[in-house]
């Protein structure tokens, strides 16, 4: 008796986090994050391809080289190897900081794919170097930085959703009413499953509303399974497929530079999934989760692929279940390269159509700009009112991006990857300003606020457990 209480003791015990969930959750749960993250993870070698006029075997090569780095970064991330990895429920993808600057690489009549590769590799190498040095910039984000930094975040990615509920960037029948209605109905599915579903059933809400949206579309003549008989069923992905990399110095520097975005970018989003899931991200955790930004681009740039950086999408999608466990992401991982080394299936999955995916999206993203404007719900506005114009210049620069895509475009194409990433401006303009009206804290203060977090949430834990 008394060993099963010191048993049921220790399973108490266990974060949220690192709760090991049934083998056929995580298949569920896997799955649905990676339906989430597909279509943004897919779109970077697509739109390479287009750009660079690659064959249509090119291209689907590209696409299983990129699901299969993916995988590899997400499981490294979630499961930690030696000094990478934030073991937090993260999924590694492609970042699209990265796009406009490959484009100019690869499209340059003296340069190629392989200056691309390239690049990616070098940024890789610099940026693992680079992760320490990033890391001790934790001091700079208060409460008042992270929340307005996951409310831009969440209010930038909005504009994704809403382009997949009417059809996609580019589709010629965007806005058709039947892409609008199907959208409706997998945002009322999930809020309905929501409202009345408990546990499980709940926590796959997403992906139960995707699935119906998925029958209804197919139903009404409006999925394409066209590539799917083509598909080979397996593939392998091989290094340095298409050559040996070329180094071209100013290519490099310009990828670096996307490193460092990067590295702004995903900062937010790791103090953003450290807050979903009540585990406070201190500065060595930051240090061995922008490792893997750097790793996973070495690895994408090796296995034919781009840099990588944490997808914000599956940020949402923790929001929306309230599933905390790393696990599920790593599933997830293991999912990503199976679709890359098995592209037929990678077909499949790609064939829910966008606005399948927009209901879906308009809610996940809603509730990463919801977990921002809590976080801002802890911040002293009544007593220091700098904090208000901290709050709306921020808000406002990072929108920029999003309200006016041409806002930046006379400006030198080399500043592409800062001025056109709404939540690099966000963060850097929080920043400053949070040192201007209210200073610097000392390194021991963010230690100390990073703890009492962490007391919080035992405190919180602890009750929980007494009811």
């Amino acid at each position: 008796m008394a060993s099963s209480t010191s048993s049921a003791n220790a399973h108490a015990k266990v974060h949220p986090c690192d709760e090991r969930l049934p083998t056929g959750q995580l298949l569920t749960l896997g799955i649905q994050h990676v339906l989430v993250m597909y279509a943004g993870a897919v779109a970077v070698p697509l739109i390479l391809g287009a750009a660079m006029h690659l064959t249509k075997d090119q291209v689907a090569f590209l696409i299983s080289a990129d699901l299969f780095s993916c995988g590899v970064a997400t499981l490294i991330q979630t499961l930690g190897l030696w000094i990478f990895g934030i073991r937090l429920p993260v999924i590694m993808g492609c970042t699209f900081a990265a796009v406009g600057p490959m484009v100019a690489i690869g499209t340059n009549p003296s340069l190629g794919i392989l200056d691309v590769f390239g690049a990616t590799i070098a940024a890789g190498v610099i940026g693992i170097f680079l992760a320490p040095m990033i890391g001790k910039l934790l001091r700079f984000f208060p409460p008042v930085v992270v929340g307005t930094v996951i409310a831009v975040i969440g209010l930038s990615l909005m504009g994704v959703g809403i382009n997949w509920a009417a059809g996609g960037v580019g589709n010629p029948d965007y806005g058709n009413p039947v892409y609008l209605l199907l959208s409706l109905v997998v945002l009322s599915l999930i809020l309905l499953i929501n409202k009345f579903a408990r546990g499980f059933i709940a926590n796959i809400s997403v992906l139960l509303g995707i699935v119906a949206g998925f029958v209804i579309a197919a139903m009404l003549g409006r999925v394409s399974m066209d590539g799917v008989a083509h598909a080979p069923w397996v593939g392998i992905v091989m290094p340095f497929h298409f050559g040996l990399p070329h180094f071209d110095a100013l290519s490099v520097a310009t990828m670096v530079i996307v490193m460092f975005v990067t590295f702004i970018e995903s900062t937010g989003m790791f103090l953003a999934v450290g807050d979903l899931v009540e585990r406070p991200v201190d500065q060595k955790a930051l240090v061995r989760g922008l490792r893997v930004d750097g790793l996973g681009t070495l690895i994408g740039g090796v296995f034919n692929s781009f840099p990588h950086t944490s997808f914000s999408q599956n940020v949402g999608l923790i929001g929306v279940t309230g599933v905390k466990s790393r696990f599920v992401c790593a599933t997830g991982g293991v999912i990503l390269v199976l679709l890359g080394l098995f592209p037929k299936m990678a077909q499949v999955v790609a064939s829910v159509p966008p606005f399948v995916l927009g209901g879906a999206g308009i809610v996940m993203f809603g509730m990463v700009a919801a977990n921002g404007i809590k976080v801002l719900s802890k911040v002293d506005f009544a007593k220091n009112h700098h904090n208000l114009f901290i709050v709306a210049v921020s808000v406002g620069l990072g929108l920029v991006p999003v309200v006016a895509p041409k806002f930046f475009s006379q400006l030198p194409h080399a500043l592409e990857p800062i001025l056109h990433s709404g939540i690099l401006l966000a963060s850097v303009s929080a920043v400053l300003l949070n040192i201007v009206f209210n200073g610097v804290r000392k390194e021991r203060e963010a230690r100390c606020d990073i703890r009492q977090a962490g007391h919080e949430f035992d405190g919180t834990a602890r009750a929980s457990e007494a009811q």
